[in-house]
């Protein structure tokens, strides 16, 4: 939907290192779904002499770290667009620096990132999608619409385009489809109104700012239920700056690719947007080529993929009531089956 910048998932991976860090981990952080993840990579992982897994969005380290704990011969490839978590994370995860490779990288880049860093296949892959717990905590990115802060969102800091740019710069009717699409936003129209003439005066650079306009532009009567009004603008917003929809949909497909027969991709979703995408990708590649009107498989035709999990699965009630912010997970597994 936007043109692509520099600072985009798609900068030049040259700079990958294996990074270090002097920021002090966060090892309260809770991991969602920590367990079940671990027990839906477990089988890749064990059949294999050397495995490897990507962690593509290694954040502060949790499922790493019990993965690599669990497993002695596991290889960890983590890849996060956020300096500050892989920083953080590798400063958690020093005791295994040995089997541990980090990118600052966005995961649509899976396929280069694996291998620069010397593999041709893996064994698994995890994505935990959306914003971080650690992210939305940093009042200061401009992620939340509860505290007041500079218009920002950017997942990864180096990029050039941020939330304030969208706001003051997109063309009214571009705006639009933006809060429409990535939002579900039914006030779209109203809230850009908002937005345009508040801008005409002095730019719009505030998360406060912009989170009052979006609450007086949507009608009471819709205020009064569904949480914060500015809820579906910011999520829409920030979707838009990271380009993330996008991103899922170049990187799992190239994850697929990657994965060693037996190997599984693991992926948890946390707005209905991230999930379409992953349930469409996953029945598809799960779906037989062969003409239905045949009474036999035909084996160059048949499906490379099998779903692990059929559908989707949710936390557990325990899981809730440790972890609030996993209530909207939905998680989905899919194991490659053939070459």
């Amino acid at each position: 939907m936007r043109a692509r910048t520099s600072g985009s998932c798609s900068k030049d991976l040259s700079g990958l290192t294996k990074k270090g860090g002097e920021m002090t981990s966060d090892v309260s952080h809770v991991s969602v779904m920590r367990e079940r993840c671990i027990e839906l990579l477990t089988p890749a992982i064990i059949s294999s002499e050397n495995p490897v897994i990507v962690d593509a969005t290694l954040g502060l380290g949790g499922h790493t770290e019990a993965l690599l704990s669990k497993f002695p011969a596991l290889k960890v490839i983590g890849i996060d667009r956020d300096e500050d978590a892989l920083a953080r994370a590798t400063n958690r995860l020093a005791p295994f620096s040995e089997r541990l490779r980090t990118s600052h990288a966005c995961f649509d880049q899976i396929s280069e990132v694996v291998t620069q860093h010397g593999f041709k296949k893996i064994d698994g892959a995890l994505f935990d999608l959306g914003v971080s717990s650690m992210q939305l905590d940093q009042s200061e990115r401009g992620f939340s619409y509860s505290h007041d802060a500079p218009l920002d969102m950017r997942m990864d800091r180096t990029q050039s385009l941020t939330a304030a740019e969208i706001v003051n710069t997109y063309a009214p009717g571009h705006l639009v489809k933006i809060l429409r699409t990535y939002g579900e936003e039914k006030f779209a129209t109203r809230v850009v109104e908002a937005i345009v003439k508040a801008r005409s005066i002095a730019p719009l650079n505030s998360t406060e700012h912009l989170a009052t306009l979006v609450k007086n532009a949507i009608p009471a009567a819709t205020r009064r239920t569904g949480g914060n009004p500015a809820k579906r603008t910011f999520q829409a917003l920030r979707i838009e700056t990271n380009d993330e929809l996008g991103a899922i949909t170049r990187a799992l497909p190239a994850a697929l690719q990657l994965l060693n027969i037996g190997a599984r991709l693991v992926v948890m979703s946390f707005q209905s947007l991230e999930d379409r995408i992953v349930k469409e990708l996953f029945v598809a590649s799960t779906t037989s080529g062969t003409p239905r009107n045949l009474p036999f498989e035909l084996p160059e035709f048949a499906a490379k993929f099998s779903l692990v999990v059929r559908g989707s699965e949710t936390p557990t009630e325990e899981e809730l009531s440790e972890n609030p912010r996993s209530a909207s997970v939905r998680l989905r597994a899919i194991e490659r089956v053939a070459a």
